[in-house]
C-alpha cells in the first residue's frame, strides 16, 4: 500500500495534469488566483506561456510587463477647431421678400472638437507613437505621463492611410517601451494592452493573439493600408494608440480598431509596421504609398456570371480566377498604361493572383516608379502590361 505522502504527491499530479488538458482557462485560473504551487506539482503557468523572473519565481507575467511598459505608455488629448459659416436668417430668399436686402454676410460658426487617445514613448529623447485619427487636424496636443506631467505635443506626421502619426514632446531621459518581434507572432500567445479607455488612464487587458495577417477589408476598414493582429484583449474608445505587449512585455502592435457591435474583437497593427511607418515620417512628415489607381473585386463565379449576363455593361468576362478592375482614377498610373474595366489580373511579376488583397499588398511592396508586369486577362485575351505606381495623394485633416 502507498504511503499517505505518496497518494497526496500522486493526486498533485494528476490534478496538474487535468489543469493543463484544460487549456488556457486553467492558465487564466492560476494567474488569476496567485496560488503557490507544491515543488512536486507542473508548473502550469510556465507551461502557458507565464514568464517568472529570477527574484520572484512565481510572479504574474502580467503584471511585471505593465511594471516595466506602464510608465512609457502616454495619455494623449487632442482638440481642433472646426468653423462651419452658417447662413444668416435675413440673407435667406424668404426674408428678403419681406425684408429686402439686408447686405448681412454670413455669420462663422466655430466649435472645438475634442478626443482622448493612448500612445507610447519609442525614444526616450520624446518620441512617441499613436494613431493618426487621435490626432487628426489636432491644433493642441497635451501629453500626459504615468507620472502626471503634462507636456505639449508636436505632430511630426500622420499618415491615414495605416493610421500611424508620430508626436514629439520637449523632454529627455523619459521611459521608452522595448521593441518585439511582431513576425513571429502566432495565434494562442499572449496579449496585453494597456491604454486609457473611455478616460480611464493606465487600463491592463489581458487575452490572446486570436489571428494575424487580418486584411483590412476583413475588419471594416477597407481604405487602410495595413495589415492587422486580431486579438481578443478588451479595446475600447481611447485604447487606441496604446501597446499590444506580448507576455515579456515588449510591444508587438499598437492598438487601433474594434469592430461595432462585436465583442473580444480588436485589432493592433504591427509593430513592425508600425515602426517603419514612424521612421519614415520622421524622416519627412509623410509617407508615401504607391498607387494604380484601379478599383477592383476578387473575381468569383457568381461576379463573372452577373457582369456577362448584364446586357448593358458590354464586358465579356473570359478568366475562371483573378481580380477584376471595375473602374479606373482618372490620370492614374492604371489609366496611363492602357488597363480598362473589365480587365482581369491574373498575375504580377510572374505570380498567379487570385484575391484584390493580394494586389494592393504587392503594391504596397513596390518602390514609387518601379515597374509591375501585369498578365491581364481581357475578354480571353492574354496580355501583358508593365505600369509603374505613382505616390498616392493624400488629403489629411490637418490645417
Amino acid at each position: 500500500m502507498a504511503s499517505k505522502s505518496s497518494l497526496i504527491k500522486s493526486l498533485v499530479r494528476q490534478s496538474a495534469l487535468c489543469l493543463m488538458a484544460a487549456g488556457a482557462s486553467a492558465g487564466a485560473v492560476m494567474v488569476a488566483t496567485g496560488r503557490t504551487q507544491p515543488s512536486d506539482a507542473l508548473q502550469i503557468p510556465a507551461l502557458l506561456g507565464q514568464v517568472p523572473t529570477a527574484a520572484q519565481p512565481n510572479a504574474n507575467f502580467i503584471a511585471a510587463a505593465v511594471d516595466r511598459v506602464g510608465p512609457a505608455v502616454v495619455r494623449i488629448d487632442s482638440a481642433r477647431t472646426v468653423t462651419q459659416r452658417l447662413p444668416n436668417m435675413f440673407n435667406d430668399p424668404f426674408f428678403r421678400e419681406f425684408f429686402g436686402d439686408m447686405g448681412v454676410p454670413d455669420q462663422p460658426s466655430t466649435r472645438v472638437e475634442r478626443g482622448t487617445g493612448s500612445g507610447f514613448i519609442i525614444d526616450a529623447e520624446g518620441v512617441i507613437l499613436t494613431n493618426a485619427h487621435v490626432v487628426e487636424g489636432a491644433d493642441e496636443v497635451i501629453v500626459t505621463l504615468k507620472d502626471g506631467r503634462e507636456l505639449r505635443g508636436e505632430v511630426v506626421g500622420e499618415d491615414p492611410l495605416t493610421d500611424v502619426a508620430v508626436v514629439r514632446v520637449e523632454a529627455s531621459d523619459l521611459p521608452a517601451v522595448t521593441i518585439g518581434d511582431s513576425d513571429a507572432l502566432k495565434p494562442g500567445e499572449w496579449a496585453i494592452a494597456i491604454g486609457n479607455p473611455l478616460g480611464l488612464d493606465n487600463t491592463v487587458t489581458a487575452g490572446i493573439i486570436s489571428a494575424t495577417g487580418r486584411t483590412s477589408a476583413q475588419i471594416r476598414v477597407p481604405d487602410k493600408r495595413v495589415q492587422f493582429i486580431q486579438t481578443d484583449a478588451a479595446i475600447n474608445p481611447g485604447n487606441s494608440g496604446g501597446p499590444l505587449l506580448n507576455e515579456r512585455g515588449e510591444v508587438i502592435g499598437m492598438n487601433t480598431a474594434i469592430i461595432g457591435g462585436a465583442q473580444g474583437l480588436g485589432f493592433a497593427i504591427p509593430i513592425k509596421a508600425a515602426q517603419d511607418l514612424a521612421n519614415e515620417l520622421i524622416a519627412k512628415g509623410r509617407v508615401d504609398h504607391a498607387y494604380l489607381g484601379i478599383q477592383m473585386r476578387t473575381l468569383t463565379e457568381a461576379l463573372r456570371s452577373q457582369i456577362n449576363s448584364d446586357p448593358r455593361g458590354g464586358l465579356s468576362i473570359q478568366a475562371d480566377a483573378g481580380v477584376l478592375i471595375l473602374g479606373l482614377i482618372r490620370n492614374s498610373p492604371a489609366a496611363g498604361a492602357g488597363l480598362r474595366p473589365g480587365d482581369v489580373i491574373v498575375r504580377i511579376n510572374g505570380e498567379l493572383i487570385d484575391a484584390a488583397e493580394t494586389v494592393q499588398q504587392r503594391v504596397q511592396e513596390t518602390e514609387i516608379g518601379e515597374a509591375i508586369e501585369l498578365e491581364i486577362d481581357r475578354a480571353g485575351q492574354s496580355i501583358a502590361i508593365t505600369v509603374r505606381p505613382a505616390a498616392m495623394p493624400i488629403q489629411t485633416g490637418r490645417r
